[in-house]
């Protein structure tokens, strides 16, 4: 039976039991089985008890023991502690007796060394006139190796000799032997770099780095590959321009070159001085890429000028791009050629400067050159035709393209700038919208040209349609706004992050210090503003809305205003009704009929909600934009409902404001023709009623006024508006009693 359970900290009886008792013996034999289980953990029992019997009395045997042995422990841990004392004194004893005697030592030792210091100077300076003097014959010889080891020889012996007086003269003289031998070996190692000759290469290594000036030796290799990369350079040019190839052509070729050349010039570096070859070759190339002649911007500006301003964009992308792609494959094959080493990071940000400093002026200009590129888009969408239909169905089938290219330019952004530009694409936005907005004011213009004083439902037909247009548009530029900020966001967490190389440390490789404080200031406003990036534009097309809602209006109201035009003119106040005046004074009201003009008035307005509702009760979300951003009466409407009764109530309203203008220019009006101005008021109201809609306040108390006595006229009028009292007593002659 195993019984290792009864040892664990978090033993649980029951559980025990109940594991136990799942066997087949268990369940089948339960009685025998307990039995057997009892007396086996009596047996345990019985064994531990056993067990820690005889364990304590194996403890209490041994402690008499343990007591013993502390006790001689403790008796040797003294005698110990008296010898050291004893030891302790007599060292204090000896130096006592003998540190005179030390003292006489050291003296005596101290002048031996100076002694052997003095021999071993006296000997350098002896050989130091021996090889100052065989020196010159090897000069003579031209042996590089073997100058080199009598120079390496007399530098050892010069260490020796720093504390003589002429150690400076003899120092300078030293100085003046490398500087001869480095103008002697200077052809034979530039000749050795080269040809890559490796082992001529490594002895001059050899003899620089015992002369101390490895360094020296350094920039000849540098100087070396700088020209010959130089070289290969114009090389390239002179074949390109041979096979009339572009610019992007060009570069692509030579960086190519590059690339293949850093990674057998590494393999060779790592052979000749390993310890700093890439380094070396970093700065080579950030040293060559500042110093091409010509250099690329001025490949960049001769391949531009042969160009047209539209295209100009597509050839920086190619060449930004070739750069970016040679950058990243040179981080790579740096990471790999370093096997893990630390580099000198401000050298690589040097070379990354280098690369991309071509294109800094231009990403500075990215605002010019987009601007440039999307106005050639809109020229190409041609949407103004002499036909206004025309016009109006270009406009809108060009919308699509239009907010396309708006998406391309944001594409266009991110390839050439790295998100860096989004500032000089704001400023591209606002011109290319402005302008395609400008074809939409062109579309209005013509509509406006179309008007007619007569009713024309195909015109308002036109109308709605260049407003649910521009309404579309409104939406499409929210969305793409939403989107432009999305981008502009996330470029901005890129180029923020500095965990990244800095191959790709685009804030700081593109921008200068203007277009860095530009960039920042603009991720700032996001915070700070509440406008949107595309504030302006969506201005522009509220102020479209209202335009064309007013053009739309004018259209409806046309033939009400073409009638209310002859008010003024109307047979019931003119020079013949005026003798006719004591004939109808007398009448009674019902007797009055509303005149002409105002019964097409009314005939016109009840025919409008028949016109009006298959444009306007149709869910169309564009629509209902456009209308919102024309006038705030529309955004306290639903559009479920349609827009009718808000349009009707706008033209009811312009007609009572023109109904009352026109009114009170009438000169004089007789007792007759108030009651006649009266029942036309009262029939334009019994019309907006139908309509549910009322008169305005002032033509109600018009209404009024006109059917007062003259007797009752002061005392009637009162609370009525008083340009309308007094414009009403001036028309019916009534004398002010005030």
């Amino acid at each position: 039976m195993d019984v290792s359970a009864f040892s664990d900290d978090n033993f649980d009886v029951k559980d025990w039991i109940n594991k136990t008792f799942k066997s087949a013996e268990a369940q089948e034999y339960k009685d025998a089985f307990v039995s057997s289980l009892v007396m086996k953990l009596q047996l345990y029992v019985q064994q531990v008890n056993g067990a820690l019997e005889e364990t304590s009395q194996s403890v209490l045997s041994g402690l008499p023991r343990v007591l013993r042995d502390t006790q001689v422990l403790q008796q040797e841990a003294l005698l110990l502690r008296e010898k050291m004392v004893a030891v302790k004194q007599e060292i204090a004893k000896v130096e006592n007796d003998t540190g005179l005697s030390m003292v006489t030592l050291e003296r005596i030792d101290r002048i031996k060394t100076d002694l052997q210091t003095a021999k071993q100077g006296l000997h350098e300076a002896d050989n130091w006139t021996v090889l100052a003097t065989d020196v010159e014959e090897v000069f003579e010889l031209g042996d590089v190796e073997k100058i080199a080891n009598k120079l390496f020889s007399m530098q050892k012996s010069l260490t020796m000799l720093a504390n003589v007086l002429d150690y400076e003269d003899k120092k300078l003289q030293l100085e003046g032997l490398k500087n001869r031998l480095e103008a002697m070996a200077s052809p034979r190692l530039v000749q050795a770099f080269t040809a890559s000759s490796l082992e001529q290469s490594k002895m001059y290594v050899n003899i620089f780095n015992k002369m101390d000036r490895l360094p020296q030796l350094l920039k000849y290799y540098h100087n070396c590959l700088k020209v010959s990369l130089g070289q290969e350079w114009r090389k390239t040019i002179e074949e390109q321009l041979e096979q009339e190839e572009t610019v992007v052509c060009w570069l692509r070729i030579y960086y190519d070159k590059l690339l293949s050349t850093w990674l057998t010039q590494v393999k060779w570096c790592n052979q000749v001085f390993p310890n700093s070859s890439i380094d070396t070759l970093v700065d080579v190339y950030a040293d060559l890429l500042r110093s091409l002649s010509p250099n690329f911007i001025e490949c960049i500006e001769g391949a531009l000028k042969q160009e047209s301003s539209d295209i100009h964009l597509a050839t920086l992308i190619l060449l930004k791009e070739n750069a970016r792609e040679f950058a990243v494959n040179l981080n790579g094959a740096i990471e790999t050629s370093s096997q893990g080493k630390v580099l000198n990071q401000n050298s690589l940000f040097l070379l990354a400067e280098a690369i991309f400093a071509p294109y800094v002026s231009y990403v500075g200009k990215y605002s010019v050159y987009e601007t440039a590129k999307l106005s050639h888009e809109i020229q190409a969408l041609d949407c103004i035709h002499d036909d206004l239909s025309d016009t109006i169905n270009s406009l809108s089938l060009s919308m699509s393209r239009a907010i396309d290219n708006a998406h391309s330019a944001n594409g266009r952004c991110k390839i050439f700038t790295a998100g860096c530009g989004y500032p000089g694409l704001l400023n591209a936005l606002d011109a290319y919208f402005s302008q395609y907005l400008d074809t939409y004011k062109i579309g209005i213009r013509q509509l406006e040209r179309r008007k007619i004083k007569q009713e024309d439902w195909n015109l308002f037909q036109m109308c709605l349609t260049l407003l649910q247009s521009i309404g579309e548009l409104l939406g499409h530029i929210e969305q793409f706004e939403k989107v432009l900020v999305a981008d502009i966001l996330d470029a901005n967490n890129k180029l923020q992050n500095t965990n990244t190389s800095v191959f790709t440390r685009y804030k700081e490789l593109l921008l200068d210090a203007a277009g860095r404080k530009e960039f920042d200031n603009l991720i700032t406003s996001f915070q700070k503003e509440e406008k949107t990036i595309l504030d302006t534009i969506t201005q522009l097309i509220h102020k479209l809305c209202s335009d064309l809602h007013n053009t739309t209006y004018e259209v409806i109201f046309a033939p009400i205003f073409t009638q209310l035009l002859l008010v003024q003119k109307a047979p019931a106040w003119s020079s013949e009704a005026n003798r006719m005046a004591n004939l109808s004074s007398d009448l009674p009201d019902y007797s009055f009929a509303p005149q002409e003009y105002i019964t097409q008035v009314g005939q016109y307005l009840m025919t409008l909600p028949q016109h009006l509702e298959p444009f306007l009760l149709r869910d169309n979300p564009s629509l209902t934009q456009a209308l919102r951003a024309a006038d705030p009466q529309y955004a306290q409407g639903s559009s479920e409902s349609g827009f009718t009764d808000i349009l009707l109530g706008i033209v009811a309203k312009g007609t009572c404001s023109m109904f009352q203008d026109q009114t009170l220019g009438i000169c004089e009006l007789n007792a007759g023709a108030c009651k006649q101005l009266a029942t036309d008021i009262d029939y334009l109201g019994n019309i907006l009623e139908e309509l549910g809609l009322s008169l305005t306040e002032q033509l109600q108390q018009m209404s009024i006024l006109l059917r007062l006595s003259p007797e009752d006229y002061q005392s009637g009028s009162s609370g009525c508006n008083a340009r309308v009292v007094a414009a009403i007593r001036q028309m019916r002659n009534i004398t002010s009693s005030g």
